[in-house]
């Protein structure tokens, strides 16, 4: 099918989300253990002890721990608004920050930055004015909370953001307003279905009936991620394989092994490699060992990883080739390794 789908179903017993652009899988989130803080979840947490050298505190949260870096002026004790950044590795503590925000698909509220301001891709200035006075009719005069009316906006109805804005504007102060002197976890960090709804463009089309993915050929896309090859126009295919110490992908050109063939398969690649690493929630460290191409090429090499990342929504940062001609990236860990999840899957 032609165009982009969503699709909204269980993987494994598991809540998961599908993203497919011309019938390809694009992105896919599945949701953890439910014992597990999800990234974007808010929680009062209880400061233990500076970790001397690193710059951080640790603190306690319901049955776990948690690590806040940068932090100064805690005391042993302490009552904490904290809100998860991501997935903690294994045997670490949870990651999170003391300046939270409450984000949905319309709206980002910022307490402590005040404000209010309209994403810069909307460009109408008429549009920009509309909106700028929907946040003051819903949210007052400006204050400590912040507003940003994200992208998605210029396409819904003004009743739509208006509701969603009260609403993230009401879960703020309620969370501000906590009184609390035990750990416990005031706001849940959004689910794959929530996270498609919030941070996805509108599709073409929405399925959200039990069963679609094994409708739509879904459920063997998630089942061909247990392998580490991806196939790549041409014949070529790249192979992406986690370790203990990072992530390893290999481009091969198959039987053409010309420097012409390394070339067309090093930029397939670089078109394909987000999506592969978002559906197999890969992060960390990344090295691309690409296929032989003249070494003139490397600049087109990079530009197209970069056009590639850009529209990427996970933070990853291209650190550039190494003395023996690898690609190394630096990608935010936002998600929990596929194989983490359902086993096998890599």
């Amino acid at each position: 099918m032609k165009g982009s789908t969503v699709h909204l179903d269980r993987v494994a017993g598991r809540l998961a989300a599908a993203r497919l652009v011309d019938g390809r899988l694009d992105d896919l989130l599945v949701a953890p253990d439910e014992d597990v803080p999800l990234p974007g979840a808010i929680y009062r947490g209880i400061v233990e002890r500076p970790m001397k050298g690193q710059g951080g505190v640790t603190l306690r949260l319901p049955g776990g721990t948690a690590f806040l870096k940068k932090a100064r002026g805690l005391r042993p004790g302490q009552t904490l608004l904290v809100q998860v950044t991501g997935f903690a590795e294994d045997g670490k503590a949870v990651p999170v920050t003391s300046d939270p925000v409450f984000k949905s698909r319309h709206v980002i509220v910022t307490p402590g930055k005040p404000g209010y301001n309209v994403s810069r891709t909307i460009r109408d200035e008429e549009a920009r004015e509309v909106l700028l006075a929907l946040i003051h009719d819903v949210a007052g005069p400006p204050g400590e909370l912040g507003v940003i009316l994200r992208s998605a906006t210029d396409a819904a109805a003004p009743d739509e953001v208006a509701e969603d804005l009260a609403a993230m504007l009401d879960l703020a102060h309620r969370v501000a307003g906590d009184e609390g002197h035990e750990p416990e976890l005031l706001a849940d960090g959004p689910d794959p279905h929530m996270l498609a709804w919030r941070d996805w463009p509108t599709p073409d089309a929405l399925f959200a009936d039990p069963g679609n993915f094994a409708d739509h050929g879904i459920d063997a896309m998630v089942e061909a991620l247990a392998h580490p090859r991806v196939d790549l126009p041409g014949g070529a295919w790249m192979t992406v394989e986690p370790t203990s110490a990072l992530v390893a992908v290999d481009v091969n050109t198959g039987s053409d092994t010309s420097l012409a063939a390394g070339l067309k398969a090093d930029i397939a690649c670089a078109r394909a490699l987000p999506a592969a690493l978002r559906c197999r929630g890969l992060g960390g460290q990344i090295a691309v060992d690409m296929a032989p191409a003249p070494k003139k090429d490397r600049r087109t090499i990079e530009s197209v990883l970069r056009a590639a990342f850009r529209a990427d929504p996970v933070d990853t940062t291209l650190a550039g080739w190494t003395p023996l001609g690898h690609f190394e990236l630096q990608r935010r860990r936002e998600r929990l390794p596929l194989h983490r999840l359902l086993g096998g899957v890599s």
